[in-house]
C-alpha cells in the first residue's frame, strides 16, 4: 500500500493557515505535514502580530474568514473572544460595521492554524513545525528537496511556498541612518523612538503611512506629520457595507466566456463588468469618473468626499471592491499581455487604493489631523538626504524644502513581490529549473492549480500561494483569495496523489 502523502509549507502567515484549514477540512488519507516559520511570529505574520491596538484590519468579519464556504467563522470567534474578554469597541460609529484590531485577528489566525492541526493529527496525520527559513530547494523524481542549512535537507511528495511580502524598501539608502526607521512595525516599539514634538516625515500614503499615522495620534505626538510620495494617493474610504452578490463578474462567468478564445480583452471585461452595473442598477459612469480623478483631485478634498459618501446608496464602488478581488485572479491570466502591461502602467496604484480601502473612523482621524495643521501630504517627492548634525533634508517637486527629525519608510515592497528572504530558496529553484520568474514579478504558475511553472510546464509537485503569485494573478494578498487558492492547492495535490497512488496500484500485479 502506498504510504502517507508528506507536504512541506515554507512561510507560517496567513496564507499558511488558510492551506492547513483547507487540508484539515479535506477528505485525504493522512501523512505527514511539515511547517518552515523562522519568525517568532508563527502564523501571524509581518501583518498581524501583536502591537497596539489602534491598528485595525481594514476589511468586515465576513471577508476575513479563513474557512472556505463559511464567511462568518471570523465572526462566530469574534463574538466568543468578546465573551472571554468583556470587550467588543471595534464597530466604526460611521459606517457601522466592525473592524477588528490586527492583533486580535492575529489571535484569530493563530486559534484557526491550531484548531486545524489539531484535527489533522486526530485524523492520524504527523504535524512538526520547524523554526527555521528554507533556504534551498530542488527536485528530483517525484520529490521536492527543501533545505535549512548543510546537511538539513528534507524530501516531500509536495511543496507549498507560502513566504508572504516584503519589509518597505529603502528607496532613499538611508538604512543606518540615525532617525531613521526603515521597518514601522512593531509600531508600539519603533515608535518609541519619536520625540512627542519631533517633525516625523513618512515615506508613502498607502494603509502603512495611515497606521503610522493613527498611531503617532494615539501616542499623544504633537509635532508635525508630513505624508511624502510621488503621487499623494491616499487609501480610498471603505462605505457601509451593504449585501452584495455577483451575478456576472465571477471566475465562473468570466472562464465561460474566455472558452474558444486565445485571450480576452480590457474591452470584453469591461462588456461584463457593464451587465454587473446594469443588473444592480449602479453608476458604472460614477466609478471611472472616481478612477481617473484620482490623479487630478486634492488628496484632502477626496478624503472628505470620500467620507461623506460612506452612506452612498449607490453601490457601484461595492461591486468594484468585490469583483477585483474575487474574480481578478481568474481574469488575470486570459488577458492579452498588452493590456496587462496597460493596467499595471495606469491603474495598478489606483485600484489598489481604491480596492483596499480604509475604514471611515481611520479617515476621520487622518483628516482630523490635516484640518488642525498638524499632517501634510506631499506629492512629487524628489529626495532626502540626512542633514549635516542630525535630521533630514527633503525636496519634493513643487519646489517645497523643510527638514524632518524622523523619516519612517511606508513604501510599498518592490514589484518583484519576492522578500529578500526567500530569494536564496527563490533562486535554487530557478537555478534547478524547476520554476520560472514571471516579467510582472513574482513565479510563474497555472491559475487553475497554483502549480508553478518551469517554461510553461506547470509541477505537480510545487505549488505558490500568496504575494509569490503576484504577476501570474492580479490581487494575491486578500484573504478571500487565499482561501480561493487553498482549496485550489489542497485539490490539485489530492487529484495528483490519487493518479500517481492508481498509477502505483496497477503496477504492482503486473510487476508480481
Amino acid at each position: 500500500m502506498p504510504s502517507g502523502i508528506s507536504i512541506g509549507v515554507v512561510g507560517g502567515g496567513a496564507a499558511a493557515v488558510c492551506l492547513i484549514d483547507a487540508l484539515a477540512r479535506s477528505e485525504g488519507e493522512p501523512g505527514s505535514l511539515t511547517v518552515f516559520e523562522p519568525s517568532p511570529h508563527l502564523w501571524r505574520g509581518r501583518a498581524y502580530q501583536i502591537d497596539t491596538e489602534i491598528l485595525r484590519v481594514n476589511a468586515t468579519a465576513d471577508d476575513m474568514s479563513v474557512r472556505a464556504g463559511d464567511p462568518g467563522h471570523f465572526e462566530r470567534w469574534l463574538r466568543a473572544h468578546d465573551r472571554v474578554t468583556g470587550v467588543a469597541r471595534d464597530t466604526d460609529r460611521l459606517s457601522g460595521a466592525r473592524f477588528a484590531p490586527r492583533a486580535v485577528y492575529g489571535d484569530y489566525l493563530e486559534d484557526s492554524a491550531y484548531a486545524a492541526l489539531g484535527r489533522l493529527r486526530r485524523d492520524g496525520w504527523r504535524v512538526d513545525i520547524v523554526g527555521e527559513a528554507v533556504k534551498a530547494a530542488g527536485r528530483m523524481p517525484g520529490q521536492v528537496l527543501l533545505g535549512t542549512g548543510p546537511g538539513r535537507t528534507r524530501a516531500f511528495d509536495y511543496a507549498v511556498l507560502c513566504v508572504g511580502g516584503d519589509s518597505p524598501k529603502d528607496v532613499y539608502e538611508l538604512g543606518g541612518t540615525p532617525g531613521f526607521i526603515a521597518d514601522p512595525y512593531p509600531l508600539s516599539a519603533t515608535l518609541a523612538e519619536v520625540g512627542e514634538d519631533d517633525h516625523v516625515a513618512v515615506i508613502g500614503s498607502g494603509l502603512t503611512a495611515i497606521d503610522i499615522v493613527l498611531s503617532l495620534a494615539s501616542r499623544g505626538h504633537r509635532g508635525p506629520i508630513s505624508l511624502m510620495s510621488r503621487r499623494g494617493v491616499l487609501p480610498g474610504v471603505r462605505q457601509r457595507p451593504t449585501p452584495l452578490e455577483l451575478r456576472h463578474m465571477t471566475p465562473v462567468r468570466v472562464r465561460t466566456a474566455a472558452q474558444g478564445r486565445p485571450r480576452l480583452t480590457i474591452e470584453d471585461v469591461a462588456a461584463v463588468l457593464r451587465a454587473e452595473f446594469r443588473d444592480a442598477g449602479a453608476d458604472l459612469d460614477g466609478v471611472i469618473e472616481e478612477i481617473i480623478r484620482v490623479d487630478l483631485e486634492d488628496p484632502v478634498d477626496r478624503l472628505r468626499r470620500q467620507l461623506g459618501e460612506v452612506d452612498s446608496p449607490q453601490v457601484g464602488m461595492r461591486i468594484l471592491q468585490r469583483a477585483v478581488p474575487e474574480t481578478g485572479p481568474d481574469v488575470w491570466p486570459l488577458l492579452r499581455e498588452e493590456d496587462k502591461v496597460q493596467v499595471l502602467r495606469a491603474h495598478y496604484r489606483t485600484l489598489m487604493s481604491l480596492c483596499c480601502p480604509m475604514p471611515p473612523s481611520s479617515a476621520t482621524v487622518v483628516l482630523d489631523l490635516v484640518q488642525a495643521g498638524r499632517l501634510e501630504m506631499f506629492s512629487g517627492l524628489l529626495d532626502i538626504t540626512a542633514a549635516h548634525g542630525s535630521g533630514f533634508d527633503i525636496l519634493a517637486a513643487d519646489g517645497t524644502a523643510f527638514r524632518a527629525d524622523k523619516v519612517i519608510s511606508a513604501v510599498n515592497a518592490s514589484e518583484g513581490r519576492i522578500p529578500s528572504g526567500a530569494l536564496p530558496l527563490v533562486t535554487s529553484l530557478v537555478k534547478a529549473r524547476a520554476v520560472s520568474r514571471h516579467p510582472h514579478g513574482g513565479l510563474q504558475l497555472a491559475r487553475a492549480t497554483s502549480r508553478l511553472t518551469s517554461n510553461g510546464r506547470p509541477d505537480p509537485r510545487l505549488y505558490g500561494l500568496g504575494n509569490i503569485a503576484a504577476g501570474a494573478l492580479f490581487f494575491t494578498f486578500g484573504i478571500p483569495s487565499l482561501v480561493d487558492r487553498s482549496q485550489d492547492i489542497v485539490a490539485a495535490i489530492l487529484e495528483h496523489r490519487a493518479t500517481v497512488d492508481a498509477a502505483r496500484s496497477e503496477a504492482e500485479p503486473a510487476a508480481a
